[in-house]
């Protein structure tokens, strides 16, 4: 699958200044603060004026020799500083993000009875402001005029609208948020880097990805390693020196590019990068290799639900017919009140309708005169050519205007309003003239198959959270036919890194899945954030994975590719480390077998001599990463299985084969070298 197309700018933007990084971060100052990665330099440095003066510190080494062994410590290091410089550029790249969508958004700003057009982030604490039907709210702000209808989803993560007024606890309004319906004025009350956007700013910014246990295992693992191969290379001028031979600077440091875990350090950030085209695979697009790592190791998962777990959109569930009227004549009405409603909601009435079997005579509702929600009436519908007029809207609202046509209230219809309410959702009335035919039950539908999916997270050990800005009794709803584990109601973008980081604190790895910008801070703050497609633009930079089919449950998928990736990465650590000492094996006795001959019987090898058993050592430490690379690309197969077999198949397939590869390379290539030395 291609990546989606919007992300190819940025991405190209990320890797041009992670080129750059990898070389700025050639600094020693910065490059101390990784020792193993230290230390390559340090030889690195060496060989190189040994390159261009051989002779520099006494001895004699050819110039070829020393070129070779610069370049592969250059090319481990960039490798390495390029890995580490494109996870650096996500943090900023996510708070660049909302800052322009900060400045892109304008407001009406009203000066001296004017209106006129400016950035939002000019706005001042006093300012008046007027937003109509479809404009975003540009700051956070009191309407001091009107009434309309809000969506709150993108900040809140409530999905059904809510009416704000002047006056009041209703009349306070966010930043980000959009008008529905109406229009109103608004004084806004924050400085424009004092608003709820420019403190998701500064959440995203401020999230921090820790390491993973695995990694830093296998940093504590290959440090350890690098130090004691220091100093038994560092040791044997000693033992040289009394054997009465010398061994030269360059061929020591040939040794010691050999012995470390070069190996395994130049194809960490293959596996990596190997991770991210495999969740390609699955329409999911990886940021970073370290994030795909990551989901092999997670414990919990937090989802958002407006989007994530439901569509995000109140739907048509069912039909509630009161005061003795049939089913077949409220879905009749039902859908000619919302014949002319373009909202999904309005159009989840005509699909319902449709799929229960009736069929709505269109001719009644010829050059009827089509009424409009709005937020103040709370109620939409026609006034047909016959006279009679058809309504849809609020509960409070259509009893109020069946009053004033003289009409009467079915007795049961507060009874079934309250059973919709309890339910989690959304009652609609439906009248006709002074008659109330029932009700439509709305809800914010849960996605097909997350019960099932949610299942099978469960068995792999893995718990699931939802969290939701709805109130406890929808949550509540929500989350069991969800099939979640556990659910926070009311929750704000605070909420969610604060359920985030009390997971962390207990040492566990957590995923996040959401799609609004008031996730953007918490898919931050997690180890794997999973953004949704169709989602907000702030949300999907914030993530370090993107899932083009905004399927939340592709969690899984992503979950099995980075136990796949961590296998692969053990694996070959694996055969980098039992290589690395099988290597140590095969040279040491050629080297001294001239001086000591009693050593010959450790050179299993039969190595034709001691400059041949380094340039041999050097050439398979040279050409076994490339060798490696397909395995590291293909990945190891992944096979549920517990802790001890896994370990006794890496130590058998990738240990041992570790320990024979170098033995059997060194010697081939000791052949090929002793016919021209």
């Amino acid at each position: 699958m291609m990546p989606h197309p919007l992300k190819e700018p940025k991405q190209k933007g990320l890797i041009g200044n992670a080129i750059k990084q990898a070389f700025v971060k050639l600094n020693p100052a910065t490059m101390v603060k990784n020792p193993i990665m230290f230390v390559v330099e340090i030889g690195f440095v060496i060989t190189l004026f040994l390159s261009f003066m051989p002779g520099l510190f006494g001895g004699n080494s050819d110039i070829w020799f020393n070129v070779t062994v610069t370049f592969i410590l250059l090319f481990t290091i960039l490798f390495a500083n390029f890995a580490e410089s494109l996870a650096e550029g996500r943090g900023k790249a996510q708070a660049d993000s909302l800052k322009k969508s900060k400045q892109e958004t304008t407001a009406n700003l009203l000066k001296n009875g004017q209106i006129v057009t400016v950035s939002s982030t000019t706005l001042k604490k006093g300012d008046i402001v007027v937003v109509s039907q479809g404009e975003m709210i540009p700051g956070d702000g009191e309407i001091i005029e009107g009434l309309a209808s809000i969506d709150e989803s993108a900040i809140t993560g409530e999905s059904a609208p809510v009416i704000k007024e002047s006056g009041g606890d209703f009349s306070s309004v966010t930043g980000g948020t959009k008008v529905i319906s109406d229009s109103i004025t608004v004084q806004i009350t924050n400085d424009s880097g004092d608003s709820f956007l420019e403190r998701m700013i500064s959440l995203v910014e401020g999230a921090a990805r820790k390491k993973t246990p695995n990694e830093v295992a296998l940093n504590t693992v290959l440090t350890a390693l690098t130090l004691i191969f220091m100093i038994v290379v560092m040791a044997l001028p000693l033992f040289t020196d009394y054997l009465g031979f010398a061994i030269e600077l360059p061929v020591l440091i040939a040794l010691l590019v050999c012995l470390i875990p070069t190996t395994i350090g130049g194809l960490l950030s293959a596996i990596g990068i190997a991770g991210m085209d495999r969740v390609t695979q699955f329409n999911v697009i990886a940021m970073s290799g370290k994030a795909v790592e990551a989901a092999g190791d997670i414990h919990t998962i937090i989802l958002d639900k407006t989007g994530t777990i439901t569509f995000g959109n109140r739907m048509a569930s069912d039909f509630l017919a009161v005061g003795g009227c049939s089913k077949e004549e409220l879905h009749f009405w039902s859908a000619i009140a919302s014949e002319y409603d373009d909202t999904p909601e309005g159009k989840s009435v005509v699909s319902l309708v449709g799929q229960l079997g009736t069929v709505a005579d269109r001719s009644i509702i010829k050059e009827a005169e089509m009424i409009e929600f709005r937020a103040e009436t709370r109620m939409s519908g026609l006034n047909l050519k016959d006279g009679r007029a058809v309504r849809k809207g609020a509960v409070e609202a259509i009893k109020q205007w069946v009053m004033q046509q003289n009409g009467s209230l079915p007795s049961d219809l507060d009874e079934k309003t309250n059973r919709i309410s309890e339910k989690g959702g959304t009652p609609l009335a439906v009248a006709v003239d002074g008659r109330i035919l029932g009700l439509i039950y709305l809800k914010d539908t849960v996605k097909p198959g997350m019960k099932e999916r949610f299942d099978q997270l469960r068995r792999m050990g893995i718990k699931t959270v939802m969290c939701t800005g709805d109130n406890p009794v929808t949550a509540a709803t929500i989350a069991r036919e969800a099939g979640v584990d556990e659910f926070v109601a009311e929750c704000k973008p605070e909420n969610k890194i604060a359920v985030i980081k009390e997971e962390q604190s207990q040492g566990k790895l957590v995923a996040m899945t959401g799609d609004g910008t008031n996730d953007a801070p918490a898919l931050a703050q997690a180890d794997v954030g999973l953004a949704m497609n169709s989602g907000t633009t702030a949300a999907k930079e914030a993530a370090n994975m993107i899932d083009l089919d905004s399927d939340p449950t592709k969690i899984i998928e992503v979950v099995g590719i980075g136990k796949q990736l961590l296998m692969t990465r053990g694996a070959l650590t694996t055969f980098s480390i039992a290589n690395d000492v099988a290597k140590y094996f095969a040279i040491i006795p050629a080297m001294f077998m001239i001086a000591i001959p009693q050593m010959s019987a450790l050179n299993i090898m039969q190595l034709s001599s001691p400059m041949s058993a380094i340039l041999s050592a050097l050439v398979f430490n040279a050409i076994i990463i490339p060798l490696l690379i397909p395995l590291a690309m293909k990945g190891i197969a992944y096979k549920p299985m517990s802790s001890n077999a896994l370990l006794g198949r890496n130590l058998s397939v990738y240990g041992l084969g570790g320990i024979l590869a170098p033995f059997v390379g060194i010697k081939i290539i000791d052949v090929i070298l002793g016919v021209f030395i």
